[in-house]
């Protein structure tokens, strides 16, 4: 068994924090972070039962800014 490690992105959505992994698109929620992060977790691990990972570089990540109105 290999470990993989993967990016979680979470964010609140009313009373439920939802949590995303960008490199796979798996998507879950709790009601605390933590929850939801092992709900990814979970999900995440599921979804790599049914569709194995196929070699690849890993993806690069970073931020922009934009100009919003205020």
């Amino acid at each position: 068994m290999t470990v993989k490690t993967f990016t979680a992105v979470l964010h609140r959505d009313e009373d439920m924090y939802v949590a995303e992994c960008p490199e796979l698109g798996t998507v879950s929620q709790g009601s605390t972070m933590e929850e939801a992060l092992a709900n990814l977790k979970e999900a995440t691990e599921l979804y790599l039962e049914e569709f194995p990972l196929q070699p690849a570089e890993k993806p690069f990540s970073t931020t922009f800014e934009v100009a919003v109105n205020a």
